[in-house]
C-alpha cells in the first residue's frame, strides 16, 4: 500500500493509506536512506510505501523521493542529522520575545536551512499580548529587518486570539511545518487554529525562562477544511545547522548573497578579502550586524574540524 507518514513516535510510524486508514510501522532493519546520515530515516510528511503484516502492522520499505525537507543538526557534537519534516509547502518558524525570547541567530539558523534546502518560510512572532511598549518597539524592528529582507513575518497572539484568522487563511492548501524554541506557544496556536484538537500545553519555567517540551514527536494534522496539513514539532533549544559547503552559506542569506555579487574576488568569504561588497556594505549598515553575526556562526559550524573527534 500506498501512504503519508502522519506521526512519529519515535519507534512507530503512523502512516495514513491512500485509503484513509492509518497503520502502525516500522522500518526494515537494513532499510536507511542513502548519503543521508540521518537519526530518523524517515519523516513525517514522507509519502512511502508499505508491506502489510498479518498482525495488522507493516513495513516500511520504500520512500518517494521528496521534494524537499528541514533538516537540523542532531546535538552539537554530531556529525549526524535529524529531519524534522519533509514535502513541505511552506515553514512558519514561532517565536517570542518575551517569556522565553528567541534570540536571532536562532531564527537566522533556521531561515538559513529553510533556503537551503528550497523551503519557503515565515516568521510568526507570537505573545505580542505579553509585550510592554518597549518589547512591541523590539517586535517592530525585528519585523521590519527580515520583512526588507523579503520575509513574511506576522504578528499573532495565540491567548487572545489576535491575527489568528489571518494565519489561518496563509494556511489554506498547504502543508506547513511549525517551528520553534520550547515555550513560544506552538501548541496554544496550534489549539487555536485547529478548534477541538486539544494539543498539550505546560507553562514556561519561571526559574529559566525557557519553555517545557510538550510535543515529544513530530505530528501532522489536518486542517478542519480538508485543504491542509499542520505539521507539529517538538520544540529545540539551538538550531544546529548541518551539511553547508563553507562557499555556500552566503547564498542562504538573500541579502549578502545580492551584495557578493559587487565582491573584488569570485570566491570571496566575506571574512577578510579585500575589494568585499559584504563587508562595506555591513559598515553602510545596509546589512545588520545581527545577520552577519549568525553568517559567521554558520561559517564556524561548516568548519569540518570542529565536529572532528580527538583521538
Amino acid at each position: 500500500m500506498e501512504g503519508l507518514v502522519v506521526r512519529n513516535t519515535g519507534s512507530w510510524y503512523v502512516v495514513k493509506g491512500d485509503d484513509g486508514c492509518t497503520i502502525n510501522c516500522k522500518i526494515k532493519g537494513n532499510f536507511r536512506l542513502k548519503g543521508i546520515r540521518t537519526t530518523n530515516p524517515v519523516s513525517v510528511g514522507d509519502r512511502v510505501t508499505v508491506a502489510e503484516n498479518t498482525d495488522g502492522t507493516g513495513f516500511i520499505t520504500a520512500i518517494t523521493p521528496r521534494r524537499n525537507y528541514i533538516i537540523r543538526r542532531a546535538s552539537n557534537l554530531s556529525k549526524e542529522s535529524h529531519i524534522i519534516a519533509s514535502n513541505l509547502d511552506q515553514a512558519f518558524l514561532v517565536v517570542s520575545f518575551v517569556n522565553p525570547q528567541t534570540a536571532t541567530v536562532f531564527i537566522d539558523r533556521f531561515l538559513a536551512t529553510a533556503e537551503a534546502y528550497r523551503v519557503p518560510a515565515v516568521l510568526v512572532i507570537n505573545k505580542i499580548d505579553l509585550l510592554d511598549e518597549e518589547g512591541m518597539e523590539y517586535a517592530d524592528a525585528v519585523s521590519y529587518l527580515y520583512e526588507t529582507i523579503g520575509y513574511k513575518v506576522v504578528k499573532v497572539s495565540a491567548e487572545t486570539g489576535e491575527g489568528i484568522d489571518g494565519l489561518r487563511r496563509m494556511l489554506s492548501g498547504k502543508v506547513t511545518l511549525l517551528s520553534g524554541n520550547s515555550g513560544v506557544g506552538k501548541s496554544t496556536l496550534i489549539n487555536r487554529l485547529i478548534p477541538g484538537l486539544d494539543v498539550k500545553t505546560a507553562t514556561v519555567s519561571s526559574v529559566h525562562h525557557t519553555g517545557m517540551h510538550t510535543t515529544t514527536f513530530s505530528e501532522m494534522y489536518p486542517l478542519p477544511e480538508g485543504d491542509g496539513y499542520i505539521i507539529d514539532t517538538p520544540g529545540v533549544k539551538g538550531f544546529g545547522t548541518i551539511d553547508f559547503n563553507v562557499e555556500e552559506v552566503a547564498h542562504y542569506f538573500p541579502e549578502i548573497f545580492e551584495e557578493s555579487h559587487n565582491c573584488k574576488y569570485n570566491n570571496c568569504t566575506h571574512l577578510h578579502e579585500p575589494g568585499c561588497a559584504v563587508k562595506q556594505a555591513l559598515e553602510e549598515h545596509r546589512i545588520s550586524e545581527s545577520r552577519y553575526a549568525s553568517y559567521l556562526s554558520i561559517i564556524e559550524d561548516s568548519n569540518p574540524d570542529k565536529y572532528r573527534k580527538p583521538f
